[in-house]
């Protein structure tokens, strides 16, 4: 594809859909926030973020408003079928330098992938970077979360020896699920509460608020993540409280209020 700032050609290695149901965790807690720290307007379509680079071998990553050939392309890129990603230039709404997401991929016959010079998508910006492996907070505990709902298999069954007390022993969690009723009685900005297909009858959901990180399988259990508890995995008490319904309430709940992919 031909890349608006520059005028040269941008070759594609991946794209991602960002929309209200689906979209990159560690770009924020909800679409807004993932919207904001790109620098584009919140539109209720989302876009899709097309990665790649240039003949120079700079990361750029293209922001476009055609949704549905971005998805096209993942959907067959998933199925193991080739798509030439080619957006119209008049789709594209920004390019900025640098990539989000971390890639191993490169392209073949050009310089290994740098980010070019601050400044040269003429945003003035640093160019855009993965998160740092190194240090815990909230996109580190946001990406924890996404890696459970992707290996459910392996956490489903998991029992933790103190989930009987965890609502009432630890404050950060008590905080993280009335925060989560929260959402059932006053929605929450798209996106913090998002529902994807797991099983016949079953959504996981996927939650978040300031300082923690909810996944759940709505037949089953569920599990937080919190900033103050690097690297740490709650198991929620399935019982409620005076305060709180019991968690399958509470799942049924939110997942009546959450988005989902179209």
């Amino acid at each position: 594809m031909s890349d608006e700032e520059g005028g040269g050609s941008l070759y594609v290695l991946t794209a991602v859909l960002l929309t209200p149901a689906q979209f990159p965790s560690l770009l924020g807690d909800d679409f807004p926030q993932a919207c904001a720290l790109l620098g584009v307007k919140p539109a209720a379509q989302g876009y899709g973020l097309v990665l790649g680079q240039d003949e120079d071998g700079a990361r750029w990553t293209v922001v476009v408003d055609d949704v549905s050939l971005v998805a096209a392309a993942i959907a067959s890129w998933d199925c193991g079928m080739a798509y030439d990603l080619s957006p119209d230039e008049r789709t594209i709404v920004v390019s900025l330098a640098g990539w989000p997401l971390d890639l191993s991929v490169a392209t073949p016959g050009i310089p290994e992938p740098h980010d070019p010079e601050q400044g040269a998508d003429g945003t003035g910006r640093v160019p855009l970077s993965p998160p740092s492996a190194e240090a815990w907070g909230p996109v580190q505990r946001r990406m924890g979360a996404d890696q459970i709902a992707r290996e459910w298999a392996q956490w489903g069954d998991r029992v933790a020896t103190d989930g009987g007390a965890a609502a009432a022993a630890h404050p950060g969690l008590a905080r993280a699920l009335k925060e989560a009723l929260e959402y059932t009685q006053s929605p929450p900005p798209p996106g913090r509460v998002r529902s994807s297909f797991a099983a016949v009858g079953a959504r996981i959901l996927r939650v978040d608020g300031p300082g923690w990180s909810l996944v759940a399988r709505t037949d089953g259990t569920a599990f937080v993540l919190l900033d103050e508890e690097p690297s740490e995995v709650l198991t929620v008490p399935h019982d409620g409280d005076h305060e709180l319904p019991k968690l399958p309430e509470l799942l049924a709940a939110l997942d009546r209020v959450a988005v989902r992919p179209a």
